[in-house]
């Protein structure tokens, strides 16, 4: 009886990849007939708000529609390009030189000048935003778990700075952009990240279920959800962990796509080729672009009464102030528009404090992780990206109403958190606006010149085959490499929380039995989460 489920599930997804409708990327989660077609000859909408009598879809597992994140974005992003230039946000000091915790020995350097970044002197930095003022305040209370240099409290999903080390970059010197850092260093790092931190999840298991309804937006995600397969084995906060992730990949392959370094001209260019082959010939990865867009919304909305009473002065005089205040209020106010998120679904039931240690945990390896990349402006973005979406995520998911209050908590959020959430924020609106910029670059191209780049899109994506090990002691030290990494994150996690530890060995044994069940149908993964791998 089993078999004979697996067999008529398998006949449903094929039916699904023959008929999925090719007409728009909103209109199915699926879409493996002219894909790249239906990214790029899409016509964004101009509607106001979430409520749409007749939205293409909402995007998933979120309570808005694609029309809404389009038709606010370009608002969106000219008041926070605009912010992002203020001395308050543009400033940010870290340390990019922490050890690698994953203890890669032949960890190489980009030797590419296009990796390198230029620091600033602490004399240009506001004196109230150096590391001596900073490292005097403190945010929540809540106990610190440290190493040298970092540390995190009970409520973060992300390692903080402590300011007693690292260096200051203004940000407006030091854009996203191609570097050239790219090859087997770079897939092991992205490898890394969803393999040994994500669920398990992969990006057909995440697509093969029932598109959502394409004529009423739902009252709640929770509708969404049971529209959209959640009577998988993937729950909720499992998917959504996934979409952040691929979210943000999706994100920075825009970037380098955008602004990509002609090598014969030696001119930064956006290369729609490139575009191509990462995004438009994937559209669920712009999907979680979207999707990640509206979750940071949310967060820029509940809290707006804090970010509102936040002192961004820096001069002596409160022109500062004033024009940050202005651009910032524009910015929330779009998010009270579009960051249709419902956190209070996230976390419920007799597993919940489980499952978000777990979630916790994995996306503070994450952002470890990126202390294992080997470009230092590569470095330098990972690093705040990843901190200002576990800013993000600890808004959403560990900060009630009284907690955000400005009045009784003026120090709830670290400097560094405020600026990395804004500037992520900015990367997501501006990637959306990348796709702008492709989509014309694409009408203006012949039908010749189109289709020889969808041919080389697909030839870009036939699987490498993997190495055969040269001998048995190569792969013998692979496996152990495998292992000791393993284990290494296996200690961190029991060190750092009693119930992430417990979570893990819950999830182990899963594993187990799913891995014994696996031997008889196949298991969804089998190419792994794509190979767009530059960072």
């Amino acid at each position: 009886m089993h078999g004979l489920c697996t067999f008529f599930k398998l006949l449903f997804v094929l039916q699904t990849l023959w008929t999925a409708n090719a007409s728009s990327f909103l209109s199915e989660t699926l879409i493996r007939k002219d894909q790249v077609q239906s990214v790029l000859e899409h016509h964004p909408v101009n509607i106001s708000e979430c409520e749409n009598p007749k939205p293409t879809g909402p995007i998933d597992t979120t309570m808005c529609d694609y029309e809404t994140v389009e038709s606010v974005n370009g608002d969106l992003f000219s008041n926070v390009h605009e912010l992002v230039q203020l001395p308050f946000f543009k400033y940010f000091q870290i340390d990019l030189y922490r050890e690698c915790p994953l203890g890669w020995a032949d960890q190489s350097k980009c030797a590419n000048p296009s990796c390198a970044i230029t620091t600033i002197d602490e004399s240009q930095v506001p004196l109230k935003w150096r590391a001596s003022a900073l490292s005097k305040v403190d945010g929540l209370v809540d106990e610190r778990h440290e190493l040298p240099g970092c540390y995190y409290r009970d409520s973060d999903f992300c390692w903080l700075d402590d300011n007693t080390e690292g260096d200051y970059y203004d940000l407006t010197l030091v854009p996203e952009r191609f570097t050239g850092y790219s090859g087997p260093e770079a897939h092991r790092i992205w490898r890394t990240i969803y393999e040994e931190n994500c669920f398990g999840l992969s990006e057909f298991t995440l697509m093969s279920g029932k598109a959502p309804a394409a004529v009423t937006l739902p009252d709640t995600m929770t509708d969404v959800l049971r529209e959209d397969g959640a009577d998988t084995d993937q729950c909720l906060e499992k998917r959504v962990y996934y979409k952040v992730i691929s979210g943000l990949h999706a994100s920075i392959s825009t970037h380098i796509c955008a602004e990509y370094l002609n090598q014969t001209t030696g001119e930064w260019s956006p290369n729609l080729q490139c575009f191509v082959n990462r995004i438009a010939s994937h559209p669920e990865r712009l999907q979680y672009i979207y999707f990640n867009t509206v979750l940071l919304l949310r967060a820029v909305a509940r809290l707006g009464p804090y970010l509102t009473a936040y002192d961004y002065c820096s001069t002596g005089t409160v022109q500062d102030d004033v024009e940050t205040k202005e651009k910032l209020l524009n910015v929330i106010s779009i998010a009270q528009k579009a960051g249709k998120f419902d956190e209070s679904v996230l976390f419920r039931g007799e597993n919940a404090n489980i499952l978000k240690e777990e979630f916790k945990a994995h996306f503070r390896n994450v952002t470890r992780i990126m202390d294992c990349v080997g470009c230092d402006k590569c470095r330098l973005w990972g690093k705040i990206q990843t901190t200002g979406i576990a800013t993000a995520l600890k808004v959403l998911f560990e900060l009630d109403e009284k907690a955000l209050d400005p009045h009784t908590n003026a120090n709830l959020l670290q400097r560094s958190e405020v600026v990395a959430l804004v500037n992520t924020l900015h990367r997501f609106s501006e990637s959306l606006e990348a796709v702008n910029q492709f989509r014309q670059l694409w009408a203006d191209m012949s039908s010749t010149e189109s289709e020889q780049l969808i041919l080389e899109a697909e030839k870009a994506a036939i699987p490498i085959p993997r190495r055969s090990p040269t001998s048995r002691g190569e792969s013998s030290n692979n496996l152990f490499d495998e292992a000791r990494m393993r284990v290494v994150s296996f200690i961190q996690i029991c060190k750092e929380s009693t119930l992430g530890c417990m979570a893990r060995i819950m999830r182990m044994c899963l594993q187990g039995l799913h891995g014994v069940s696996s031997i008889f149908h196949p298991s969804g993964k089998e190419n792994g989460p794509g190979a767009y791998d530059e960072l």
